[in-house]
Parts: structure tokens; C-alpha cells; sequence
């Protein structure tokens, strides 16, 4: 890979990734991504506003190469945001950011690079790619504590070899003093880590603006007894606790959502328990899944030992022990040690012999 060109988000990770690659000889350009993101009544955009795309002009002048800013405003709305609305108002917990990691850094943009005769593209993603018998596979990076491979693990097979994460065998603290020795503009700009297009007010507050239809309905236990109302089940997740508004004599957690009747399931920490999972959308990026591997259920989750079968489109994990919190929308990543296999979209939770 030649010519890269790089998503500049503005930030100092893909600020690094741009000098790096510089530095070792590549052509590269950098794009900002415009999503088209602007907050509710006015106020701040978190990212692709003005100041994030003076940033990641400012840093290509630094470098000396060129800046491009791209609309990608149509690509989010139409595969990331409202396929997120219409999944909270299912009940489900869906995660934005595999969404477009796939289907628009590394789907349109990858794309309208090569078309443009570029190589390939580069992020400042903490992850890495690695040729191994042939085949390319992604990696998880020297820093673990900034691993992205949860959010990166739907992106196609086939784009692997055309993608490069140049920060793999750096940790944030030595990407930052990179960033200082060269006199990036935004060296010590702070990051950012929530979802683009969510607004200060939070999830309810979006989805009330995109008439998510969010009705208030019944509090219920697992028996059925009414307990209390809830504000609209796109409002909660599994496992939350706080803002249920009802009274027990023990602490009571959301266990399920259901849309159908418009019902918050609640129940006792030991009813989140679940078993293992079936997941679908499965994306496989090793020759197959092996009989045994590692598997994390959200991004902040510890990885925990599992079994694992698949059928056609359909993919059971069961667990070593019992997980918590299991919600239906988020993904299942699968990892062997340090290589990440694939994974897919929970759509189930086991409890018990389920």
C-alpha cells in the first residue's frame, strides 16, 4: 500500500496515524468524514462540526499534505441512525458504531479511495492486521486498555487487506507524546467517546426528536405484577438499575424489554444470569469458527471462555460461567488470544435451558 488516504477526525490518534505513515514513505491524503451531525436546538456537534474539521485541516498543513472533506450525511442517515431509531423502539440495545465502521469508513469510503486509485485507508483505531498464513486477520493492539476491535470486528473479510491501523503497536500515552515532538495542533485536544449524532440531553432526548413514538407503559416483575410505569421502553437497556422509580426491599434490574406489550420486565441481579446467547449477522473473519474461543458481549465487558456452534446465518455461544446482562441489539465478538474471529448481533439470551 502506496497511497493511503486517512479518516482525519480531527483528533490526535488519526492525526499520528497521518504523520506515521508520512514518515514511512506512503502518499497520503487525509478526508473528514462530514455526517452531517448537528445537536438538537442548536449547541455543540461532537464531531464533524466546524472547529473538528479546521483541526484536521490544521494537522495536514502541519504535514504537508492534503485535506479533503467529504459528505457522508446520507450514508449515516440511511445505514446508521435510522436502523438505530428502529431498533430501540424493538426493545433492543443496538451499537451504532459497528454499523459504521463497516458499512461507511471501511464500506463508502474504502470504496470511493479506491476508485480514486488509492490503495487503501488508515485510521487511528487501537487495533491492528497482520498477514498470516496468507491471510489477513485483525489483530488486538499493544494497548488493551484502548482496544477497538470490538467495534471493528463487522468489517468485511475482504477489506482487511486494504486497511491499516497505524497505531497498533503504540499505546495512547506514546501517541500523544508523538504527537507533541512533531507540534500537532492537537496533541493534547481532549478525546471524545460518545456516539456522533447523540445530543447532551442522551438517547431519550434523540429519540423524542425523531418522533421514536415513545409511549409510557407498565413496570412489571417476572410473575407479571405490576410494580410500577416506565417513561417508554426505548429508554431503557438490560441491566440498568437506576431511574425505574419503584421501591424494593432488593435491588431490582431491567431483565427484559417487551415492546410488544410495552412492558419493562424487572427482576434480582441473579435473574440477569444467562447461560450463552444466540447471535445472528455473523461476520467470520477466520477460515471458520473453532469448536472454543473467548467471547466479549459489550465493548467495557471481560472476555469470558465459551463454546461455540454455528448453523447457516445463526450462531449459539454458551458460556464457561453464566454472563450478565445479555442484550439483544449489542454484538458478540470472539476472539482467540490476540486475533479476533468475527462475531455477530445478539438476538437472544439462554437462561437456563433455553
Amino acid at each position: 500500500m502506496k497511497k493511503v488516504v486517512v479518516a482525519m477526525s480531527g483528533g490526535v490518534d488519526s492525526a499520528v496515524a497521518a504523520l506515521l505513515l508520512r514518515d514511512s514513505g506512503h502518499e497520503v491524503v487525509g478526508v473528514t468524514m462530514c455526517l452531517g451531525v448537528t445537536p438538537a436546538e442548536g449547541g455543540k456537534a461532537k464531531c464533524c462540526g466546524p472547529r473538528e474539521i479546521e483541526d484536521a485541516r490544521r494537522v495536514c498543513r502541519a504535514l504537508g499534505i492534503r485535506h479533503y472533506v467529504m459528505d457522508f450525511a446520507m450514508d449515516l442517515e440511511e445505514t446508521v441512525i435510522r436502523p438505530f431509531v428502529a431498533e430501540y423502539c424493538r426493545g433492543r440495545t443496538p451499537n451504532p458504531c459497528v454499523t459504521c465502521n463497516r458499512s461507511i469508513k471501511f464500506g463508502s469510503l474504502l470504496e470511493k479511495a479506491q476508485a480514486w486509485g488509492f490503495d487503501g485507508i488508515a485510521t487511528g483505531h487501537y487495533a491492528g492486521i497482520a498477514l498470516e498464513n496468507g491471510a489477513y486477520r485483525l489483530k488486538r493492539p499493544k494497548d488493551l486498555r484502548k482496544d477497538q476491535t470490538y467495534f471493528l470486528h463487522a468489517i468485511r473479510r475482504e477489506a482487511l487487506e486494504s486497511v491499516l491501523f497505524p497505531l497498533a503497536r503504540l499505546t495512547k500515552t506514546e501517541v500523544r507524546g508523538i504527537a507533541k515532538r512533531a507540534a500537532l495542533p492537537v496533541f493534547d485536544k481532549p478525546e471524545s467517546q460518545d456516539i456522533c449524532f447523540i445530543p447532551a440531553e442522551g438517547h431519550e432526548a434523540f429519540l423524542r426528536g425523531r418522533g421514536a413514538g415513545i409511549e409510557p407503559g407498565e413496570i412489571v416483575d417476572r410473575q407479571g405484577r405490576i410494580l410500577g410505569r416506565h417513561r417508554g421502553v426505548a429508554c431503557y437497556t438490560i441491566g440498568q438499575r437506576g431511574g425505574l422509580g419503584i421501591s424494593s426491599p432488593t435491588p431490582l434490574y431491567v431483565v427484559q424489554i417487551d415492546a410488544a406489550r410495552n412492558h419493562l420486565v424487572v427482576g434480582e441481579k441473579g435473574d440477569l444470569r444467562a447461560d450463552g446467547l444466540v447471535a445472528d449477522q455473523i461476520n467470520c473473519l477466520a477460515d471458520s469458527f473453532p469448536e472454543e474461543a473467548w467471547a466479549k458481549i459489550r465493548y467495557a465487558h471481560r472476555a469470558a471462555r465459551c463454546r461455540i456452534s454455528r448453523e447457516g446465518d445463526r450462531l449459539t455461544v454458551r458460556f464457561a460461567e453464566p454472563q450478565e446482562a445479555v442484550a439483544p441489539g449489542q454484538s458478540v465478538v470472539l476472539y482467540d488470544n490476540m486475533t479476533v474471529l468475527g462475531g455477530g448481533i445478539i438476538q437472544e439470551a439462554c437462561i437456563g435451558n433455553n
